[in-house]
C-alpha cells in the first residue's frame, strides 16, 4: 500500500507564493501517476495539476494554467507544488493522489481508479 503526506499549506496573501509537498511511502508509487486536487469550501472537489509516472507529462486545469507547477523527485518519492500568484479564489483544502492505472490527463479529469489512493490533505488560505 501508498500512504501520501501532504505538507506545505498555510495562510499567505494574494500574491504569494506556497510549495506544497506530497510525500510517498510505498512500492507501486513510482508507477503512478500523481496529481493535486483541491476542494474549496461549497465546492466539488477538481483536479488542478497532474504528473505522469515517469515524470515528463503534465496536466494542469485552465484556472492554475501559468501560476502553478507540479513536479516529481523519484530519489525522494515526492511530488511537489509550486504555486505562485496565489489568488483568493485558490483557498482550499489540497491533497493529492495517484493511480498507477490512469495516465496524468484522466486522473486530472476523472480521480483515481479503484486502485488509486489519497492522502489527508493539507489547507491552503489566501486572504489580505
Amino acid at each position: 500500500d501508498v500512504q501520501l503526506v501532504e505538507s506545505g499549506g498555510g495562510s499567505v496573501q494574494p500574491g504569494d507564493s506556497l510549495r506544497l509537498s506530497c510525500a510517498a511511502s510505498g512500492s507501486t508509487f513510482a508507477a503512478s501517476a500523481i496529481g493535486w486536487f483541491r476542494q474549496a469550501p461549497g465546492k466539488e472537489r477538481e483536479g488542478i495539476a497532474c504528473i505522469s509516472a515517469g515524470g515528463s507529462v503534465t496536466y494542469y486545469t485552465d484556472s492554475v494554467k501559468g501560476r502553478f507547477t507540479i513536479s516529481r523527485d523519484s530519489a525522494d518519492n515526492t511530488v511537489y507544488l509550486q504555486m505562485n500568484s496565489l489568488k483568493p479564489e485558490d483557498t482550499a483544502v489540497y491533497t493529492c493522489t495517484g493511480d498507477p492505472q490512469r495516465i496524468s490527463s484522466l486522473l486530472c479529469e476523472r480521480g483515481p481508479s479503484g486502485l488509486g489512493y489519497w492522502g489527508v490533505g493539507t489547507l491552503v488560505t489566501v486572504s489580505s
